[in-house]
């Protein structure tokens, strides 16, 4: 189950790219509805970014994955945080989102190691 996740996030913003152009209207709403989301309130960003990482887990979802897994890098989470929020989604999702549990647990390890350069994870 090897997946490059640097390519999949590439290719989920090549896709909302291709889709701003097709439907500028719903995707101007859809990013406003997601800035919006993501806001620090009575949670922080990087909580809200926690949620949206093991949704997509228990939905299976490979570019909701790449895509959070970095937000949640982005917002300082830590590898802690990532694999207590995908123990959460693993409950709620039973045995199909322990396989992509840990599909997004190396969503976020090829992040990280792509931003330190290390290979370790």
């Amino acid at each position: 189950m090897s997946k490059n996740y640097l390519e999949i996030c590439e290719g989920v913003a090549s896709g909302a790219a291709t889709l701003r152009e097709a439907i500028p209207g719903q995707m101007a709403g859809f990013s406003k509805l997601g800035a919006e989301s993501y806001k620090d309130a009575a949670l922080t960003a990087k909580a809200k970014e926690l949620i949206a990482l093991a949704i997509g887990v228990t939905v299976r979802c490979d570019g909701c994955v790449s895509h959070h897994a970095k937000a949640v890098l982005d917002k300082g989470a830590t590898r802690e945080e990532v694999a207590e929020a995908i123990g959460v989604a693993i409950h709620m999702g039973g045995g199909p989102s322990m396989v992509y549990g840990a599909e997004a647990l190396r969503a976020y390890d090829e992040f990280s190691r792509s931003r330190s350069g290390s290979s370790g994870g």
